[in-house]
């Protein structure tokens, strides 16, 4: 298997902690591929049209989209049920959980592109104020139940809010979000102590 791979992408970065937490990182690829908005890679854009990282190349070809369907694939690959409850209720709480980190890195993401990207001239303050918005009260409500999380066993949720948090400490570095929510911070640095973690944290910015 090949997974495209920026050691900047959170989204990767979920997929790398959870191949090694699942015992198949030596199974996989990593092909480095740059992707950005407004710069062509028609190679890439052939694997995918969407141009995003990470997707998952098959050893038959196939093409696998999206950091949690692969980490799915990956689960299942592994036997099932080990990051992602296979039934019940839990099932449902960590997916939702998921959902919710996956769209703060999405509005995170497109924060870092508002303002590094986009022409000066052409920047859109409340837009990316709403965006920023978005991400800041996700982390105030996993402020509120991070140790419920961190009671259950390691699963994607807890994934997605590691790589939520790194990525504000590499691309947001002075806003703040320790003093904020504390109870984050202490999550973040317990889960710095897992090999998977420590090893995927972004390089210096």
């Amino acid at each position: 298997m090949k997974l495209t791979f920026s050691a900047a992408s959170p989204f990767a970065r979920k997929v790398r902690i959870a191949a090694i937490e699942l015992g198949l990182i030596d199974k996989i690829e990593f092909s480095p591929v740059t992707v950005a908005p407004a710069t062509q890679n028609e190679e890439y854009s052939r694997i995918t049209p969407l141009k995003k990282l990470p997707v998952l190349i098959l050893d038959n070809g196939e093409v696998i989209l999206d950091s949690y369907v692969i980490v799915e694939y990956l689960d299942e690959l592994a036997g099932g049920g080990k990051l992602i409850p296979s039934s019940g209720t839990l099932k449902w709480r960590v997916k939702s959980d998921h959902s919710l980190l996956q769209g703060m890195l999405d509005s995170m993401l497109l924060c870092r592109y508002e303002g590094i990207v986009r022409p000066e001239g052409l920047r859109w303050k409340a837009w990316s104020d709403d965006h920023w918005n978005r991400a800041w009260t996700g982390m105030a409500r996993f402020e509120h139940h991070v140790e419920a999380m961190q009671a259950r066993p390691f699963d994607i949720a807890q994934i997605g809010l590691v790589c939520v948090l790194g990525y504000a400490d590499f691309r947001f570095p002075d806003c703040g979000w320790r003093k904020a929510y504390p109870r984050l911070d202490a999550f973040h640095q317990k889960m710095l102590e897992r090999p998977s973690v420590k090893i995927s944290v972004p390089p210096a910015a």
